[in-house]
């Protein structure tokens, strides 16, 4: 059976799966993956770690911790605070990064946990970087990271594959931040909301790993789960470069040496030859189902900046240049843009140059490393000849935290991923974002510029969606105790995007000892006061599509279920939220075209309806029957029904434990 390559490393990391068992889009895994890399929120995943009762971490060498966000911060709590995660690192033999090495998903590919081919995942949303080494990197949720330390797994849910073709080639002047810009901002509908993303096409080969790494890092904020890119010679002989510096510098800062005989355990000749061999089959298969099928021609692509607040909506440099905006503060830091490439390029462009009067230009390298050959090249000392501003190596400005937060009114312009409003500092400043050539050229002009004339039209992109496969073979297997069959009334809140503050109120949400009666009393009281009344136990409620966008708060889902609802039908899911539903046990399922032809029939005058449809959901045959019609949902798998029958991960954990 073919398969695209997020569908192959899947199934390569999934466990208890039969033999015969050809992993697709939909399916539900328990995974063990490679690596699973938290940062300062590993202070937050310990007591978790502890409440499951776990004493020990399963595998060692699985989890990395790297100290990266906070690193300005030097007052005693958060010192006391690194301190306590630098000692649980060594007390249970962990990995352990400390401030100032550097961001944790720059070290996780310098230091090779970010292998091609593997399945990565890490309690930040930026883990979709290590799709440039071809390395499946997906997001989890500080539940999973727990989970993971005391059983070595936890569960997927593989998400539809769209393919990216890119075109072409990039021009002079324009990089690959340029790119991932464009994509945002010329499929800017959502396109690749929750999907992964697999580029292709003769452009990958003119792309290096820095563009690369740049590509799928934001491809978070186009929206995807991951973003990969494919294996190839260019991986090769990056990995090998890699290997040889770290030759060079030795293992002074590894944490761990596997072998104990002074060989790196992860970047090494002998490793990456096996990957070499290994390069027909770590690719997609030809025949491979896609969702859908993107198009970008990279020579329409020129230097692009996107906002202000807001990734999907873009302008060309020349545009932006014409209108005159002034800024007050240029930024090069942060896991996007930061690396050696970056700070050559913005170099060049200020050589011999000031920054401009009444501006602050803030650079921070990716690691430590990465500013050490910097300064070997020559391009640090420019830089800050030029007036940068220098910050330790590692998150700051990016993530409002630290020296150089934008101020009311002012105008910023950045070489990082998000700009969305008070992200950067006030909520009243304006926040762009560009490639660090651009960023550069900006700090010197004082104002939104960079050299050369650029037409003023826009990319066009191409989009083909392709009708879904249905899988071969048939029946789900049943475990014992889990049912076949649910049965209840559909009850329909119509609304798209319903945010979890909808769901369950932020007022509540810090009030430690509400109860789930208290909860089940209050869920959907601001999407609908009359929810509460409509409702019965043992209903199913079917929602509009993106449900439970929003904050990440847990009863968003288990409000739902303390209230009686058997689950909750969707036409999608914000992703966060489908993985909190099941993490407590509560089942979230798909249906779009049950929720369209509800959308049809009760129109939009009420907020929630009596729908009198008894809907039948048959998990055996992976099927909703409702209204005289039949239509299909994704199978609930073995790793969902464990989930369920116990009523969440943190109970699947002590049964393992």
């Amino acid at each position: 059976m073919s398969q695209n390559f997020v569908e192959k490393i899947a199934r390569a990391f999934a466990v208890g799966l039969e033999e015969s068992h050809t992993v697709r889009s939909g399916d539900y895994l328990s995974i063990q993956p490679a690596y699973v890399m938290t940062h300062d929120n590993t202070g937050a995943v310990i007591p978790k770690f502890r409440s499951i009762g776990a004493k020990k971490i399963a595998n060692p060498r699985q989890p990395v911790f790297t100290l990266d966000h906070n690193v300005q911060d030097t007052s005693e709590q958060n010192l006391q605070k690194y301190g306590k995660i630098e000692a649980f690192a060594r007390d249970l033999g962990v990995d352990f990064y400390p401030a100032g090495r550097g961001i944790g998903h720059q070290i996780m590919c310098e230091e090779g946990y970010a292998w091609p081919g593997t399945l990565v995942v890490a309690s930040d949303s930026h883990s979709n970087m290590y799709g440039g080494l071809g390395c499946l990197g997906t997001p989890i949720v500080r539940t999973d990271a727990a989970a993971l330390w005391a059983t070595g797994r936890t569960w997927w849910q593989v998400p539809p594959v769209a393919k990216v073709e890119l075109r072409g080639k990039l021009r002079s002047g324009v990089a690959g931040k340029d790119v991932i810009i464009a994509l945002c901002g010329v499929f800017n509908k959502d396109e690749v909301l929750n999907h992964a993303v697999e580029f292709v096409g003769e452009g990958v080969q003119s792309l290096s790993i820095d563009e690369r790494l740049t590509i799928a890092n934001m491809s978070t904020e186009w929206g995807a789960l991951a973003g990969v890119f494919p294996v190839d010679e260019t991986t090769i002989e990056w990995l090998r470069e890699r290997a040889a510096f770290i030759a060079k510098r030795g293992l002074a800062g590894v944490p761990s040496d596997a072998d104990g005989n002074g060989i790196h355990p992860r970047l090494n000749e002998k490793h990456i030859a096996e990957l070499e061999k290994r390069l027909p089959e770590l690719q997609a298969d030809k025949d491979a189902y896609y969702a859908k099928e993107l198009a970008l021609d990279l020579s329409a692509v020129q230097p692009f900046v996107s906002g202000p607040n807001g990734v999907k909506v873009m302008a060309g440099v020349g545009e932006l240049r014409r209108k005159n905006l002034k800024i007050h503060k240029a930024y090069l830091v942060s896991c996007v843009n930061s690396r050696v490439e970056d700070l050559a390029e913005a170099a060049r462009v200020m050589a011999g140059k000031k920054v401009a009067g009444g501006v602050e230009f803030y650079i921070a390298a990716a690691s430590s490393e990465v500013q050490a050959e910097s300064e070997k090249r020559g391009d640090w000392q420019k830089l800050l000849e030029a007036g940068a501003i220098p910050l330790p190596p590692g998150c700051g400005p990016c993530i409002g935290l630290g020296r150089g937060l934008l101020q009311d009114g002012e105008v910023g312009i950045s070489a990082t991923n998000r700009n969305f409003k008070g992200r950067m500092g006030s909520p009243n400043a304006q926040a762009y974002l560009a490639s660090p050539a651009v960023v550069a050229a900006s700090a010197v002009a004082g104002k939104i510029d960079f050299p050369g004339e650029w037409a003023a039209e826009m990319p066009r992109g191409e989009i083909r969606v392709n009708l879904k496969k249905t899988a071969a073979g048939g029946e789900v297997r049943i475990l014992k105790g889990f049912p076949e069959t649910l049965e209840g009334e559909l009850i329909f809140c119509r609304q798209d995007n319903l945010n979890t503050d909808g769901i369950f109120p932020g007022k509540y949400t810090y009030i430690d000892d509400f109860t789930p009666q208290q909860q089940a009393q209050v869920v959907m009281e601001n999407y609908d006061p009359e929810f509460g009344k409509i409702a019965r136990e043992g209903d199913i409620l079917a929602g509009g599509f993106n449900f439970g966008t929003g904050s990440s708060r847990e009863q968003a889902a288990t409000a739902l279920k303390y209230r009686g609802l058997q689950l909750v039908i969707a036409g999608s899911f914000n992703e966060t939220y489908k993985r909190n539903a099941l993490n407590n046990g509560y089942l979230a399922v798909e249906a779009p075209e049950l929720v369209n032809d509800l959308k049809q029939r009760f129109g939009r005058e009420k907020l929630t309806v009596r729908t009198g449809i008894l809907a039948k959901v048959n998990f055996r045959k992976s099927m909703v029957e409702a209204g005289g019609k039949s239509y299909p949902i994704d199978p609930v798998g073995i790793a969902a029904q464990e989930l369920v029958l116990v009523g969440g991960l943190e109970n699947w954990v002590k049964e393992r434990l």
